[in-house]
């Protein structure tokens, strides 16, 4: 089974047109592979969509994340991207994506491997924009991986499960919890659109976001990122209790805690801001002192 054909582009520097997606894939025997988690994202239209707004043109190199037959690949070469760097853990993907390389000399590079044992770091520049239609089953690791590694990157354009986007996303309610505190601390997270499981092959059980992150200039408040993981796990660890008592596990004097960080005993995690964590995380590190 195959999706829709990727436009007949031709490199600046090539006469001969690319070959559709669909008999790239027949070539290279490409079935989607369960226990890779593999969806192929194959609609032009929607794949020049997430392109778009990535603004490839912008950072100095973009990393793309388990590009597979390469249809987003392909997209983000046509918006103007000067360099990037595909992590691909499927081999059968990784010889498809070599001929897409070698007609894009310079400006493509396939890494093969596992993008969760990739160091941004080794790309050696602080421009990164970061790209993918991300796998459901590590997607949230792969995050906070590269949120651990924030400086280094100018913006993430990625592709959640939906319910996982909301989480990223949210302000308040019951999809706001320590991912959300987390990115938002660091970046602004804004949601750009669903897609539509008949999007992929083979098409998933559920509906898709694409997101944006820019990491901010400064944190959105001052806090310990170790004690704000501390406070934040303990206060959503039981969202339902008032925060006296959800953090009864962290302190042993929440009511202590809560006054000098300036927030209601009977207030919930899910009603506070990611400034009033931070505040919260700071002031269970000044009560921690002796």
């Amino acid at each position: 089974m195959t999706g829709p054909t990727a436009p007949r582009e031709a490199d600046a520097g090539c006469d001969a047109p690319l070959p559709p997606l669909s008999a790239v894939i027949a070539r290279h025997d490409l079935q989607p592979r369960r226990a890779l988690g593999q969806h192929f994202l194959l609609d032009p239209s929607l794949c020049g969509r997430i392109a778009r707004e990535a603004q490839p043109g912008s950072p100095a190199v973009i990393l793309e994340v388990g590009p597979g037959p390469g249809g987003l690949t392909r997209a983000l070469l046509a918006e103007g991207a000067a360099r990037i760097v595909a992590v691909e853990k499927d081999r059968r993907c990784v010889a498809a994506l070599g001929e897409l390389a070698a007609r894009y000399p310079n400006r493509l590079e396939i890494v093969e491997g596992d993008a969760l044992a990739f160091d941004i770091a080794t790309l050696g520049c602080t421009r990164i924009g970061i790209v993918a239609n991300l796998p459901y089953n590590v997607g949230t690791r792969l995050l906070l991986r590269w949120l651990e590694r924030v400086e280094r990157i100018e913006s993430m354009t990625l592709m959640f499960q939906k319910e996982v986007a909301a989480r990223i996303t949210a302000t308040g309610g019951r999809d706001y919890g320590g991912l959300s505190v987390r990115a938002q601390w660091l970046c602004t997270c804004e949601r750009l659109f669903d897609v539509s499981p008949r999007a992929f092959v083979p098409p998933p059980g559920v509906v898709s976001t694409v997101i944006r992150l820019v990491p901010r200039a400064t944190r959105l408040a001052p806090a310990d990122p170790d004690a704000l993981d501390a406070v934040t796990r303990a206060a959503f660890g039981q969202r339902r209790k008032m925060l006296r008592r959800a953090l009864r596990g962290l302190t042993p004097d929440p009511q202590a805690l809560l006054e000098r960080a300036g927030i209601s005993p009977e207030a919930r995690a899910e009603t506070l801001s990611v400034a009033e964590f931070c505040a919260l995380a700071r002031a269970w590190l000044a009560l921690r002192k002796p």
